[in-house]
């Protein structure tokens, strides 16, 4: 009796627990530890739905929980205390009978027996989704554009239409489980006998077995083949957005529909713009000359070059806005901004002449010509007062 854990832990309750409370916790236990939903731990599984159950007989019995309350699991022992023990007649539970019960009210159908594992395997399943990624350039992003790219993917075998097995030949009833797609195993335990379905490894649980597979597809029943595949990218598309091409995964097994071939996008950079959401951004330079006289220039954009005006005295770092020139809305007429950013570049490398030039040129301004400038040592005088 030392080496069992108490009921209560085993159904991670407290003591005092209500007889729902009891409820919840068996079925909460038994649906993460059902053998069925941990393939790769079918035995270990096993052994906690055996603990499992036998907390959950005892706890759910007002009578023999009353007992293991005041006596512990001695009290749950054959003839003690006069009492007939913890399970008369010896402990038998089929796992799987018991769990097609207990999980058509979770899930809506049973699980542990054979004729719902054999209809399962041999439903309609959808095919796998495949991924691929495809780099565009910054201007085919704007645009838009149709683009042909080449997939592997899993398509149904035209030899056998989708059987898996030769030309002439069918599928036959698997001989160990005789269809059911599930094996009953029986294990003696100290608390009696407990009995669990499991899938036929025969048949993988299908209940049928190929005996002259497909020469083509090896009894899979699909072939990988390589295919063209024309994608439309629309104008707007963003960095990591995926374009959903419905059909173009792997085909379906058992008829069912086949999966999807989801392209993420990945764009390249562009030497002059730059994107901001759905605006456009670019810098250009501009001269001293034009940024004290003002005039037009030329700016490009994405839709081919444009002019705008600069006003006299522009400043570094001005920016204009040209409306609608920039990145279009998915599936709608709308369009972002291009933002275009002034910076006056200074000129390098100036010969003695210019030099002469720009000096005079300096001293024929006064403070009126440099508002900024003055504003500044102003509050510089004010600071220091």
């Amino acid at each position: 009796m030392a080496d069992k854990r108490d009921y209560y832990e085993v159904l991670g309750l407290q003591r005092g627990a209500s007889e729902d409370e009891i409820k919840k916790a068996y079925r909460k236990m038994a649906r993460e530890n059902h053998p069925d939903l941990h393939p790769d731990k079918v035995e270990e599984c096993e052994e906690k739905m055996k603990e499992i159950n036998e907390a959950y007989s005892v706890l759910s019995d007002p009578e023999k929980r009353q007992r293991y309350d005041q006596f512990g699991h001695e009290g749950m022992e054959e003839g003690f205390g006069g009492f007939g023990g913890g399970f008369p007649g010896g402990y038998s539970a089929d796992m799987g009978d018991i769990f097609d019960s207990l999980f058509s009210g979770i899930f809506g159908g049973g699980m542990g027996g054979g004729t719902a594992r054999a209809n399962t395997a041999n439903a309609p399943r959808k095919g796998r989704d495949i991924n691929y990624n495809i780099s565009i350039s910054f201007m085919e992003a704007c645009q838009g554009k149709a683009q042909e790219m080449s997939i592997n993917h899993q398509e149904r075998c035209n030899t056998c239409n989708g059987t898996g097995a030769e030309p002439g030949t069918q599928a036959e009833i698997c001989p160990d489980c005789h269809g059911r797609g599930s094996v009953k195993y029986t294990q003696q335990t100290p608390i009696g006998a407990i009995s669990s379905t499991r899938p036929c490894n025969h048949c993988g649980g299908k209940g049928t077995v190929i005996k002259s597979p497909c020469q083509k597809c090896h009894g899979q029943g699909r072939i990988k083949v390589q295919k063209r595949v024309n994608i439309n990218i629309p104008a707007g598309i963003n960095e990591g957005q995926v374009l959903r091409v419905p059909g173009e995964g792997d085909s379906g097994i058992n008829g069912g529909p086949a999966g999807n071939l989801n392209v993420s996008v990945s764009i390249r950079p562009h030497p002059i713009f730059n994107r901001d959401g759905l605006d456009v951004h670019c810098e250009v330079p501009i001269t001293f000359a034009q940024a004290v006289m003002g005039g037009e220039i030329e700016v490009p954009t994405i839709d081919g070059n444009a002019r705008i005006t600069i006003p006299e005295g522009t400043q570094n770092g001005a920016k204009h806005r040209l409306k609608g020139k920039g990145i279009k809305y998915l599936q709608q007429d709308r369009r972002g901004d291009e933002i275009v950013q002034l910076y006056i570049e200074v000129p390098r490398s100036l010969s003695k002449k210019q030099k002469e030039l720009l000096q005079e040129f300096d001293g024929s301004l006064n403070e009126k010509n440099y508002q900024k400038r003055t504003g500044f040592f102003d509050k510089l005088k004010e600071l220091f007062k």
